[in-house]
């Protein structure tokens, strides 16, 4: 065999792996190309098909997840009506004139710790529980005019009374103004621990009375007759701006009592003073009243109390 010959059957043999190579990776790629679909996939004896990944269509909607609602507290509803300040109101002159806390009014109105509030400001006062309901309506069971131009007098009434109940009466009421009141309720809480006097001498002729709107005691005395402070405090209202109290004023004893003293001759303190229990704060008188005589009242979160649950009253 010749050299020409030997290199022919080479090349020829070459040539022959070459085609056999690309042919076989010509099948391969086949292969891998020939469906866009997956083997089934057995698992544990059965089997799962998983589809083929195809792409969204442009128009379709994305489900988006759910979207707890949030929860709403329900908070009380509160009935309200509007008030216009006029000169001479005070945060407290108000809330005591419509019988609620001095401090729910502020947070009601958004009003801060040192409770100032000026002339033309206009308020929301809730309206007192008392208020009735017709026909879907709150009505309010005060007038629509403010204090200044209305009379919402004490009702003041003559109760029978014994020689022997009136004797028992001043003694006491007497000697209560020496000493604290022995027989004043026991307060648990702090806030209630308050060291109550009388206010003044002489005999009952007027009891607190929640069904005939009687929001304290009456006393009656002599005009000039010394009015004092039944507990320790400050003086939040001093003035005659409530119509039907006369000349009046307000002590607040601490986050929980207000004290009230109506109808005197004259004011002997001021606003912001603080008091000491049993100084002399004003002087029997009948102002804005058909009589000489002190009416007082114990407030308590701004409600009326009875202050014989606190005093030793004997009712006549």
């Amino acid at each position: 065999m010749t050299t020409l010959e030997i290199n022919n059957r080479s090349i020829g043999r070459r040539t022959l792996l070459w085609s056999l190579l690309v042919c076989s990776a010509i099948v391969l790629i086949g292969c891998k190309t020939h469906s866009g679909r997956r083997a089934p996939i057995e698992e544990r004896g059965r089997e799962m098909s998983v589809p083929a990944r195809t792409a969204p269509a442009a128009s379709a909607a994305v489900a988006e997840p759910a979207v707890a609602a949030p929860k709403v507290q329900n908070k009380k509803i509160m009935a309200t009506q509007k008030y216009v300040v006029v000169k001479g109101d005070t945060m407290y002159s108000i809330a005591f004139f419509h019988g609620v806390d001095y401090r729910e009014l502020a947070e009601l109105n958004k009003i801060g710790s040192t409770f100032e509030i000026h002339i033309g400001q206009q308020l929301l006062v809730p309206l007192p529980a008392e208020a009735t309901v017709a026909e879907g309506k709150s009505q309010p069971a005060y007038p629509a005019t403010q204090p200044g131009g209305m009379k919402m007098q004490p009702k003041v009434a003559k109760i029978p009374y014994t020689e022997n109940a009136l004797a028992q009466a001043e003694a006491m009421q007497g000697g209560a103004q020496k000493v604290a009141a022995a027989s004043a309720v026991a307060a648990t809480d702090v806030e209630e621990n308050v060291e109550w006097g009388m206010p003044t001498n002489g005999k009952i002729i007027a009891e607190f009375s929640e069904s005939d709107n009687r929001k304290g005691v009456d006393i009656a005395g002599t005009r000039g007759q010394a009015v004092v402070a039944s507990a320790a405090g400050k003086v939040v209202y001093s003035g005659s701006g409530l119509r039907g109290y006369g000349k009046l004023v307000i002590i607040k004893h601490n986050k929980t009592f207000l004290s009230a003293y109506a109808h005197n001759d004259q004011i002997l303190v001021k606003e912001g003073q603080s008091i000491s229990k049993g100084q002399k704060i004003a002087e029997m008188g009948d102002s804005d009243s058909n009589q000489i005589a002190l009416h007082f009242e114990i407030r308590k979160l701004g409600q009326p109390v009875d202050p014989a649950q606190y005093l030793p009253l004997i009712k006549p």
